[in-house]
């Protein structure tokens, strides 16, 4: 059956699809006759008898690979058409556009011969349903799958052959460059750049941390040199922690060449789809790994223990104590159980952070594993403190000397950097200068962007020379005498500089790992008292023993006073905890610690000595318990005023202890004496004590016992206590009558 026979009326009435693909971004770029071959197939279905308007191009596959893998939205929406019977031709350059791999094929063969829809490339015209083109197309879809496969192998065997010997020329770090000979790679000869690099070596062997080293470079705002790729401009920027981590990591800095050191996987997503991620490879996977093969910033053992540092600072192991981090215990990372041989953990309590360590054994086995020891650090870190201190005096002096030497080290290779960096501003300066003065005048359009660009340049290497110059003010100057004989001084008495504020915990933790390399830590409990037995390992084979007691477990227990006790059930049935609290902290009363109550104290030994909580009683016969500021709201006067009655007796008050608030029982008679308008026989206290003959003092005691009565005018311009004289009452003028 020929081509022209294969076409029916039915594949005339649907669309006619041309599929285009290239599989890179590279080949759409590059490869651009074989696009244009693909875009005139536009001609051909037009030939073949389909109208232009029912030609439909789809090229939304372009730079996609057709191995399976890769999304290809384009072939996702011609065979929803074709499934759709939309379609009477799909028509491509060579069967291999459509897929590359016989899933996707087959998939689209089968579809194709249900819905009669019609193939086609430059060799003809197939139709999926008749045996002999469907056995053509599966033979040519088998063959393209075989050529990818022998396509990839060819070109990866070639590259890995290459990479054996170490002249496969892929992308070198910033701070190298390829030379001229087969796998020659040569330093950068830019000197910023090498010494930039060389700083974070230097730095790095200086602090040994990752985190460190990009602190340092952030503090003293010294750039590194990047670039995006292989042909892109070296960029000068603050460092970020990765871009340390990168330089520090590359064996490429430790004159290794490396390939292979990452593998790309193809797995099943959630959905059902292939996807395609790179797994990076520990170095014993490596396919090719050749060390000293170029001149590197450090030599390939450095790398190797700059590894294994970094490895112990991520992971701590049993015996390393891995990155010094902040905190009080001077044992992180050194100490060990001296039962089952674990790095102990530390832990932290109290107000102050009090360190301890704690063995972890019991947590291994789902929480069945057997106890070790907990125990505090402050004993023990005093004890290795000193033993320290004792070691180090004899080389005190001849380090406080080299101190001064170490400073001026430091400033120097900041300086030399910034001094880089001034002349790196000053080249591109120059060079914007010299474009700007090789354009003509006239070409105003280029000339503007020079400029600009030029300005820019002076602009960066102003801020280099500021930044230069207060570096430069910022040197450290040189010791006097007197000061070189005070570190003398100080280099004999270390335990002045152990213990100075200006020391600080990972400092000091720092010194201790330079002479420990692990401290042993064994707790022996006994009837009289608990000792902590220490084995102290140092740097160099030397072990050494210590023995450090512990507080006696049988000492007597602390305990609350017993008059607080007492005082705290009275004020119980009175007050809430937070009101006790301040009630004991205004008569001077502490915690069996020493410490200021709080309304959390106060219910912990409240609860401890199982004392009731205050409940507000619900039986208001007697009339309510209310403070002074609450009485004084309801009898209309000043919160003053109801203190004085108070001191005066005019009022009864309750006050279980000193400095407790008082308590006013609020009922209809204490609201009898508060009115707006004197009874009759009521008189102010001057007529009262003319008519008594008595002073005003007597005249208030004797209304405190009740022998005569008051009230309280609370309205009007003459406010104040009016006094009930009794005719009967017996007055010094009658009793001289």
């Amino acid at each position: 059956m020929t081509n022209d026979n294969k076409i029916m009326t039915a594949h005339l009435q649907r669309f006619a699809y041309i599929y285009i693909r290239q599989s890179t971004a590279a080949q759409v770029e590059h490869n651009r006759e074989s696009t244009d071959r693909q875009y005139k197939l536009l001609e051909r279905a037009h030939g073949l008898g389909w109208p232009k308007d029912q030609i439909k191009v789809v090229d939304r596959d372009l730079a996609k690979s057709a191995d399976g893998i890769a999304e290809r939205n384009g072939f996702d929406i011609m065979f929803t058409e074709v499934a759709l019977n939309n379609v009477g031709l799909i028509l491509s350059i060579e069967v291999s556009r459509l897929a590359r791999n016989n899933s996707d094929w087959y998939r689209l063969l089968d579809l194709c011969g249900i819905t009669n829809t019609l193939i086609g490339d430059e060799d003809g015209l197939y139709h999926p349903g008749l045996y002999n083109d469907r056995l053509l197309l599966g033979l040519k879809g088998t063959m393209a799958e075989a050529e990818l496969h022998v396509l990839r192998a060819r070109l990866n065997g070639g590259i890995r052959n290459k990479a054996a010997r170490g002249e496969l020329r892929r992308g070198v770090p910033v701070g190298f460059e390829w030379g001229e000979r087969d796998g020659e790679i040569r330093l950068d000869p830019d000197q910023a750049v090498t010494g930039a690099i060389r700083c974070v070596f230097e730095k790095f062997d200086e602090f040994g941390s990752v985190r460190r080293v990009w602190l340092y470079f952030r503090s003293q705002r010294i750039q590194l040199p990047s670039r995006r790729t292989q042909r892109s401009k070296i960029r000068w920027t603050i460092p970020t922690y990765a871009a340390i981590h990168e330089v520090l990591t590359n064996p490429v800095y430790g004159s290794a060449y490396a390939y292979g050191k990452s593998r790309q996987e193809t797995y099943v997503d959630e959905r059902g789809k292939l996807k395609k991620r790179v797994r990076r490879l520990p170095q014993s996977e490596w396919d090719v790994l050749i060390p000293e093969h170029h001149e590197g910033y450090i030599d390939w053992k450095t790398y190797q223990m700059n590894q294994e540092r970094i490895g112990k600072n991520t992971r701590p192991g049993p015996h390393n104590s891995g990155a010094v981090r902040e905190g009080m215990a001077l044992l992180q990372g050194l100490a060990t159980c001296g039962r089952c041989g674990r790095r102990l953990r530390v832990y932290y309590q109290g107000k102050n952070g009090t360190p301890g360590y704690y063995c972890a054994s019991s947590n291994i086995v789902n929480g069945r594993g057997a106890f070790c020891l907990r125990v505090g650090g402050l004993r023990i870190d005093k004890a290795i403190a000193e033993v320290f201190i004792e070691a180090v005096t004899p080389a005190g002096t001849e380090a406080a000397l080299l101190a001064e030497q170490q400073i001026e080290d430091e400033y120097q290779t900041t300086i030399q950097q910034w001094h880089r960096q001034v002349e790196r501003a000053d080249y591109e300066a120059q060079r914007a200068e010299r474009r700007y003065q090789s354009v003509e005048p006239e070409n105003r359009l280029v000339a503007r962007t020079l400029e600009a660009e030029w300005e820019q340049r002076l602009s960066e290497l102003a801020r280099a020379q500021a930044e230069l110059a207060q570096r430069e003010q910022e040197r450290p100057e040189p010791l006097t005498d007197e000061q070189r004989e005070h570190l003398r001084t100080l280099g004999i008495d270390l335990k002045r500089v152990w213990n100075a504020p200006t020391t600080t915990d990972r400092d000091r933790k720092e010194l201790l790992n330079l002479l420990f390399e692990e401290v042993n830590i064994r707790v022996e409990k006994s009837a009289k008292q608990n000792n902590v037995h220490l084995i102290l390992r140092w740097r160099g084979g030397a072990i050494s023993e210590l023995d450090v007691a512990l507080p006696n477990p049988h000492q007597p227990t602390i305990q609350t006073d017993e008059k607080t006790i007492d005082l705290l059930r009275r004020l119980a049935c009175h007050y809430d905890d937070a009101t006790i609290a301040g009630i004991l902290n205004r008569q001077g009363r502490r915690t069996a610690m020493g410490e200021r109550f709080t309304a959390n104290r106060v219910g912990n030994l409240r609860r401890y000595r199982k004392i009731a909580r205050y409940q507000q009683s619900e039986d208001k016969r007697e009339g309510d318990l209310v403070t002074i500021a609450k009485a004084a709201e309801i009898l209309g006067i000043a919160p003053s005023t109801v203190h004085r009655w108070l001191a005066a007796g005019f009022i009864a008050g309750e006050q279980p202890t000193f400095g407790a608030p008082w308590h006013i029982r609020m009922n209809d008679e204490l609201r009898s004496r508060f009115v707006e308008e004197a009874p009759a026989g009521f008189v102010v206290m001057q007529e009262a004590t003319r008519i008594l003959g008595v002073s005003r003092q007597t005249v208030l005691q004797r209304v405190k016992h009740g022998k005569l009565e008051a009230v309280h005018i609370c309205r009007g311009r003459r406010k104040g206590l009016r006094i009930k004289v009794l005719d009967d009452q017996p007055t010094l003028f009658k009793q001289s009558s």
